[in-house]
């Protein structure tokens, strides 16, 4: 028990307030009529009998209320702990569910060991099941009902996410901001090292939160694991692939490790791998032919070890024949043509062929039968086909429009719609050549090569940006390149040629990934991995960009959207291993390959000194046997006293006014 604030209580001092007023202050009798004093001595009354206390009950009172206000201003308080705040404590059995514990029996083991615990839960305490991996899922509310705790112990199933007991620790400091009891955390888990985070604070818990690990898992399991498969997703020319797979060992003596290959559920080749002790080795296949279409690949090793649910990893490939591209030129200016097809076929999987024609034999051609089009320095074109184009375009199509001296001739931009200011020569003498002085990387046309610094323009063609997107300006502040959306469809102006005439860019290194990237965008095949890692995010479409469905069968061959989510969302968690099936509204099919976390394939424990610090930072604040002394938090009683205050102004304030009554009666 103490004081905030002591001096305050000097404030006692004002108790001879109510003294003064009933004993010492100066008696005065009431005047009564009489008829004469003549017959009556002049004599001093005596005031003894008058400095008796009078109305003792008002006095008591009065009295009360200057001490307790003394006392309501020092605050008084009551040292205590967050444990002896209240002697009901709430419960929670947190379950680790990551794909390590897969291995064996851990998981189970944490499960029994969690029922046994919630059915031993005292009558005035409340139970709560936590299930963690990645991510925290509350399997019950805080209950008292054991049947409904053991039920939700019982329900937790394996997951293939990675653990993580920094969320952990973050899920329970959001529940110690909202219970009014103190909260004993009981951890069920193989305590696996690689799901500590990288900073100790992030495990950090709140005072009124205890601590009690239960490792399932007393030693190191050694395993070996297939850690990464390197191969491509889209395979475009008919030579056979090159596979690279990667074999690590986890607390591993050196071993011989055989390595097979599969494809479509057949075993291609099988391979050995000398893997030294903890250590990786790489395997190398050169024999991968993929059939048409999209294929299943899997790499596993043989036979199976301890942990056998990390012994295979999972990518796709998808063979296809080049697409086609359809490329508009002016006959007399081939050079654009050249370098463009070159550009292209320089790629290590050309992924598409380009169809030359020029403006006069455009008049018959569908543009919805090839990935993108290409108008090179076009003046004019057919009316037909030009409708043709914007309706191409709106419908979901690509165009690229490179604008030179033919097309400067032109009021507008055809399809982009925008006006043409003019054309800018800069002259190839006395260094007025113009360069690219901003690159937007960001912009997936250019990325990181973004090395235009050493290229020379000497024309380009001013247009107005209107609501498109600047993804390159030139020196004087000329856009260069320039992106609009059309309906689903999307339009590109290089406000230069690909020739060598307009500019010296086809002479330089960075032409080939511009073009490279410039296409794959415009077709629509953005690069990807031949895999993903569980707990990724998948692109369903761009943002805005809803309306049309995407439909996604997530490995068990279930939907993985509803309705809605199909038509608006535009990513999706990977949250299993396996293959996702995913078409597009464009009649883009996707065949996704998902791995777990290889983290998760190390089986090293926490370190027991780590595991008692992560315990010892919260029992300094619980006091738990062995522990220090917790620090004592103040309690004040302030509202106890004015609630007191309160009442004691009321009592006095009738009992006043009833003895006031009585003195007016009297006279």
């Amino acid at each position: 028990m103490g004081f905030l604030a002591p001096w305050f209580l000097a404030g006692i001092a004002a108790v001879g307030l109510p003294v003064w007023l009933h004993l010492l202050r100066r008696h005065r009798t009431t005047p009564q009529p009489f008829s004469s004093l003549m017959f009556f001595e002049p004599r001093t009354q005596s005031s003894i009998k008058h400095r008796r206390l009078r109305y003792l009950l008002l006095f008591a009172l009065r009295t009360a209320l200057v001490v307790l206000l003394a006392l309501a201003f020092a605050n008084p308080f009551r040292r205590t702990t967050a444990a002896d705040s209240s002697k009901r404590k709430l419960v929670i059995a947190a379950i680790d569910q990551s794909f390590s514990m897969r291995q064996g029996d851990r998981l189970e083991r944490a499960k029994r060991d969690a029922a046994q615990l919630l059915s031993t839960l005292r009558p005035d305490d409340r139970g709560q099941v936590l299930a963690f991996d990645s991510q925290v899922h509350a399997m019950s509310e805080p209950t008292d009902d054991r049947a409904v705790l053991q039920a939700a112990a019982a329900a937790v199933e394996p997951t293939d996410a990675r653990g993580s007991y920094a969320e952990l620790a973050r899920a329970l400091r959001a529940l110690a901001q909202g219970a009014r009891m103190p909260i004993e955390v009981h951890l069920y888990s193989d305590m696996q090292k690689s799901s500590l985070p990288p900073s100790f604070t992030d495990l950090r818990l709140p005072e009124s939160v205890r601590l009690i690990a239960h490792p399932v898992m007393t030693q190191r399991v050694a395993n070996f694991t297939i850690e990464n498969v390197n191969v491509p997703y889209r395979v475009y020319s008919g030579r056979k692939i090159r596979l690279q797979a990667t074999i690590a060992g986890y607390g591993t003596e050196a071993a011989t490790r055989r390595v097979a290959l599969m494809l479509n559920g057949r075993e291609v080749e099988l391979k050995s791998a000398e893997v030294p002790a903890g250590g990786r080795a790489a395997v190398e296949f050169l024999s991968l032919e993929a059939p048409y279409g999209l294929s299943r690949g899997e790499v596993r090793i043989e036979p199976a070890d301890a942990f056998p649910a990390d012994d295979r990893f999972l990518f796709s490939v998808d063979r296809q024949d080049p697409r086609r591209a359809l490329f508009v030129y002016q006959a007399r200016s081939p050079r654009a043509l050249l370098y463009f097809r070159t550009a292209l076929d320089s790629s290590l999987e050309p992924a598409f062929a380009i169809d030359p024609v020029t403006p006069e034999q455009t008049a018959g051609i569908d543009p919805g039968k090839y990935a993108f089009v290409v108008l090179s320095d076009v003046g004019s074109l057919p009316q037909s086909f030009e409708n043709s184009l914007q309706r191409y375009v709106r419908g979901g199509g690509s165009l690229l429009l490179a604008l030179g001296r033919d097309s400067a001739a032109r009021s507008r931009v055809p399809v982009f719609d925008e006006g043409i200011v003019d054309a800018r020569y800069f002259g190839r003498e006395q260094e007025r050549f113009q360069t690219a002085a901003w690159l937007d990387s960001a912009h997936p046309a250019i990325g990181s090569d973004n090395r235009w610094g050493d290229v020379k323009f000497y024309q380009a063609v001013r247009v107005e940006p209107g609501k498109s997107r600047i993804a390159a300006r030139l020196s004087d502040n000329t856009p260069l390149l320039l992106e609009k959306r059309l309906g689903e469809g999307r339009v590109l102006v290089f406000a230069s040629t690909f020739d060598n005439v307009s500019n010296d860019f086809p002479l330089h290194a960075s032409f080939v990934p511009f073009i490279d990237q410039i296409a794959h965008y415009l077709g629509r095949l953005e690069s990807r991995a031949a895999n993903q890692t569980v707990g990724s995010y998948l692109e369903l479409r761009e943002a805005q960009r809803t309306g049309t469905a995407v439909e996604v069968l997530d490995p068990k061959g279930r939907r993985a959207l509803s309705l809605e989510e199909a038509a608006r969302a535009e990513n999706l968690v990977l949250a299993s291993a396996g293959y996702y099936d995913v078409r597009r509204a464009n009649g883009q099919h996707d065949l996704v390959a998902v791995n777990t976390d290889r983290h998760e394939s190390d089986l090293e424990l926490i370190p027991a000194e780590t595991l008692a610090l992560w315990q010892n930072t919260v029992r300094s604040s619980t006091a738990p046997d062995g522990g220090e002394a917790p620090q004592p938090k103040p309690v004040s009683f302030w509202w106890y006293v004015m609630l007191a205050v309160l009442v004691t102004a009321i009592a006095e304030t009738l009992v006043g006014n009833r003895h006031m009554h009585v003195d007016k009666e009297a006279a």
